[in-house]
């Protein structure tokens, strides 16, 4: 079987959703260092997302802005589109966009919080995918490349009291890393997942504690919450070279947790 090119013998261009703040926008810088253009999906703030292209862009890398819903599959098409044309052929996938609503007890969660939580996480994770493995797959005429999936430690500790329907979510995305690295490896195209802890994001104040990092930290053996960089390095060892051999992988990034 022949072997993709190396994404090192090309120019790596990657798209991150979910990009204009917190462990997206930090992945983007991160990656940016190692040589990558970056088309950054983002979905309400454009300023945000601004902000982040011009810090890649002072890193040395180019980079695109898109504003998308990644639930729907025509602005998801529009995103690899708009990356392709500005920045070339799509190497990479980072699926870091998600929400969770607010926390609380799981019998006084809306319909409507849990039905928006599974179309972006879990419907939106798989319409990434789809359109990025169309444009990496060896099948599909491209010359490989590699998925990084952002889950969460929620997926296997449930988050009783807080927000079950997005650990389920999350729990879904492990299953369609696993998966999908099964069915594509062959194509030339390593799909991985990074299981972030509790990481000192506006996520939290989001979801209506701010401070709610910060006490997760008593329950964590590191005792203290992750940065946004220490996700964005696991997200780039993934995507690298170094990483090679490496697909179907879950990386827990928890602190221990």
């Amino acid at each position: 079987m022949a072997r993709p090119l190396s994404p090192a013998s090309r120019q790596r261009v990657t798209v991150v959703t979910g990009g204009s703040r917190g462990i997206g926008a930090a992945t983007a810088l991160r990656l940016a260092r190692d040589g990558h253009h970056l088309g950054i999906g983002y979905a309400t703030d454009e300023q945000a997302a601004a902000r982040t292209a011009a810090v890649v862009r002072e890193a040395g890398g180019e980079a695109v802005t898109v504003q998308v819903d990644i639930s729907e599959a025509d602005a998801v098409d529009r995103l690899f589109g708009t990356v392709r044309e500005a920045l070339g052929p799509v190497t990479g996938l980072v699926a870091n966009a998600g929400v969770s609503g607010p926390l609380g007890r799981f019998t006084e969660t809306s319909p409507e919080v849990m039905r928006r939580v599974v179309d972006v996480n879990v419907t939106g994770t798989l319409l990434c995918a789809r359109r990025a493995l169309r444009e990496m797959s060896t099948a599909y005429g491209g010359s490989g490349g590699a998925i990084v999936n952002i889950s969460s430690s929620a997926a296997t500790l449930g988050s009783p009291g807080e927000y079950v329907h997005y650990a389920a979510s999350k729990a879904a995305v492990d299953a369609m890393t696993v998966g999908l690295a099964k069915e594509f490896s062959g194509e030339g195209v390593r799909v991985n997942c990074v299981q972030p802890g509790s990481v000192l994001t506006e996520m939290h104040a989001k979801m209506g504690d701010p401070d709610r990092a910060w006490k997760k930290a008593g329950i964590t053996p590191a005792g203290r919450p992750g940065e946004p960089e220490e996700i964005a390095d696991a997200v780039a060892w993934l995507l690298s070279d170094a990483a090679s051999y490496t697909s179907g992988a879950v990386l827990r990034v928890a602190g221990g947790l």
